[in-house]
């Protein structure tokens, strides 16, 4: 719309320079010139603060695109980070209150993963915490997601899932990291990669449980990694376990 103005405002500065030609009064074709010319530089003017106008706003745009990803995404494995978690953990909570529809929570922690970087390095260990993530995001529903909760740990939040359908999330997850066969020498579980999964999973009743869930999910997950690891553990909200 800007170039078709600036298009119309050529033109009619070309026409105007047309007329002058068939203007044969010296005083008006003076005065002519000098308002045409003057035009033509309030012209150049404006293309000029337009393309600054608009570079600065698509610099805008960049700036705010980078902020969003920085607020919401980890900058290592390109899932969502912590803080975004917590805050869409609360309004997930409040709509499932409504109705008391079920609610499943993973901690997912990748076994002795201090022991593969002191064995590979830190470089490995980042495409190895990559890895990871993108399995596990292959491996949940369209309405999940995965969050990086620290280090070596993962957040799974699967809204709506009941007892059998977070079992087959765990399973899948599991089985995608094994798949990937990422060597682990160091591993007292395993001559691969493996995870071990703590999971909640309850009706949600009072929407104000974030941390509850996230706790109980954790003691879960303390449970798998205290019984021989590369496996998961099922509890309710109360703690009880989910047989």
């Amino acid at each position: 719309m800007v170039n078709d103005l600036f298009s119309r405002e050529e033109e009619v500065l070309k026409q105007g320079e047309k007329y002058l030609q068939s203007v044969t009064d010296e005083a008006v074709t003076a005065e002519y010139a000098k308002l045409l010319k003057e035009y033509g530089r309030v012209l150049k003017q404006l293309r000029r603060v337009t393309k600054i106008s608009d570079r600065t706003t698509g610099e805008l745009n960049n700036n705010k695109l980078d902020l969003i990803d920085k607020v919401q995404f980890d900058p290592l494995t390109g899932i969502y980070n912590r803080r975004y978690m917590e805050t869409a953990l609360k309004k997930i909570l409040l709509a499932l209150a409504a109705n008391s529809e079920d609610l499943c929570i993973m901690m997912l922690d990748i076994d002795f993963f201090k022991k593969y970087n002191d064995t590979y390095g830190h470089q490995e260990g980042d495409e190895c915490l990559r890895q990871v993530a993108q399995s596990i995001s292959k491996s949940i529903r369209k309405d999940d997601f995965v969050a990086r909760y620290g280090g070596e740990e993962f957040i799974v939040v699967l809204p709506k899932a009941n007892d059998s359908g977070a079992r087959l999330v765990a399973e899948k997850i599991l089985t995608g990291i094994r798949s990937l066969k990422i060597p682990h020498k160091a591993s007292e579980v395993a001559d691969y990669v493996t995870i071990s999964i703590g999971i909640v999973q309850d009706k949600v009743t009072d929407p104000n449980v974030v941390s509850t869930y996230i706790k109980t999910a954790d003691s879960a997950l303390y449970v798998s990694k205290n019984s021989g690891r590369n496996r998961f553990t099922f509890k309710n909200l109360k703690g009880e376990d989910k047989i």
